[in-house]
């Protein structure tokens, strides 16, 4: 059985006898490589005590919890509601871009695999390019897994969709307000999603923006995202409860107890979302000293959120009534990244981040599903032991990614 992409873009699966598959079923191959190169890997996870926040311990769960999303790329029947599986199956927005920025990161944490070997052909099969709204963050995401792809394999042609998106942008910035109200008059759309007038936006598409930066010495790029997540933050982001709101509808909103509205999820994309920035930010740049102040303010009102449970509940001010993983997995990995570098204190958040990653651990299924993840949505939901999706799964491949670098437990900074 092999993979192969014919001249149109379109990836199949060659099987035994000549016969060929389509996409999506591509998966299949990836998932018997897999299995075939993999029984000594799940063999020795099996014997590792996954409660304990070691390299191999992370690496290993991280394992499980991939293998089983890419067994499970070819059928969305798990997902609960049509629409949403609509949306899931869509390979170019950001519920599939949030998958493959978590696998990414996860494949340079284990080395050369077929971690790797999957997102290449992902990029692959969608011709390195975007769906068809132009200036949406939620489209901008995939962009930061093709230029992660092109620094991995040297080809620089794999950033000329990437780069003409971004230069369209560049060449006629919107300057629309950041009221989520309005409503585009064509689409129904809130206008404002032009520019990140919401708090998951900053996650999906400032981390590309400065990636691109990055790897190709443009910094039009750069001056960009800076000017538009301080934009998005000025205008979203409590001073007084170092949160964020999820878009300008909660900021006047209360709970039934008259707290203030603060998506856990929410807050777990702009957190991984700044640890993102700050991987690709230039160490001289002006603001950077702003978006570690921004990022240390965060992480101190964090944790002194998280449930008894090691989980973040679903609306931060509220009591944690069941586990939620995709905003668990993000802070994780966030408080994890802040330790390996150096920006917070392993004294103060080890233990935080330890009880996160437990909680998550203790969210796998023995065949490497995930629960408990959030549905899709704009805000605080329910959440049961099933729901899962593949967000929570790249939020969690994230963390295994950071929890596998933290130096033991018993080496803190005093």
């Amino acid at each position: 059985m092999t993979c192969i992409t014919d001249s149109a873009g379109v990836s199949r699966v060659r099987v035994r006898g000549g016969g060929l598959l389509q996409r999506p079923l591509w998966a299949v191959c990836l998932v018997a490589t897999a299995i075939l190169s993999s029984v000594d890997l799940v063999a020795a996870a099996a014997r590792q005590v996954e409660l304990s926040a070691s390299d191999a311990a992370a690496l290993a769960v991280g394992a499980r919890v991939a293998d089983w999303q890419l067994s499970h790329l070819d059928n969305f029947d798990y997902i609960p509601a049509a629409s949403f599986r609509r949306d899931t199956a869509a390979p170019r927005n950001w519920i599939q871009a949030a998958f493959y920025i978590g696998l990414m990161q996860f494949a340079d944490a284990v080395g050369p695999s077929r971690y790797t070997d999957a997102v290449l052909a992902h990029g692959e099969a969608e011709g390195w390019g975007f769906d068809q709204r132009p200036r949406h963050a939620d489209a901008d995401a995939t962009g930061a897994v093709w230029v992660w792809a092109a620094l991995k394999t040297g080809d620089s042609s794999r950033l000329v969709p990437i780069r003409a998106r971004f230069d369209a942008v560049l060449a006629h910035p919107s300057t629309v307000s950041l009221d989520f109200e309005p409503q585009h008059p064509t689409t129904g759309e809130p206008s404002c999603q032009e520019r990140w007038c919401w708090s998951d936006a900053l996650f999906m598409a400032p981390p590309a923006w400065v990636a691109l930066a990055k790897a190709t010495g443009d910094r039009r790029y750069l001056a960009h995202a800076d000017a538009e997540f301080w934009a998005t933050t000025d205008y979203l982001y409590d001073k007084q409860d170092h949160l964020y709101f999820r878009d300008s509808r909660f900021i006047a909103r209360r709970d039934a107890a008259g707290r203030k509205i603060f998506w856990g999820r929410g807050n777990g994309w702009v957190f991984a979302g700044l640890a993102r920035i700050l991987n690709d930010l230039p160490a001289d740049h002006p603001s950077r000293p702003r978006y570690q102040a921004l990022f240390k303010q965060m992480a101190a009102k964090i944790v002194s959120l998280q449930g008894e449970g090691g989980y973040w509940p679903v609306s931060l001010l509220e009591p944690q009534t069941t586990p939620e993983t995709s905003g668990t997995g993000f802070f994780v990995y966030g408080l994890a990244w802040g330790v390996n570098h150096g920006l917070l204190p392993a004294a103060r958040y080890r233990q935080s981040l330890d009880r996160g990653w437990h909680a998550l651990v203790a969210a796998v299924q023995p065949d490497g599903k995930l629960g408990w993840v959030q549905r899709i949505g704009a805000g605080p939901d329910q959440v049961g032991p099933d729901d899962t999706q593949l967000y929570g799964v790249g939020a969690v491949l994230l963390a295994a990614s950071e929890v596998a670098s933290l130096p033991p437990s018993g080496a803190r900074d005093r």
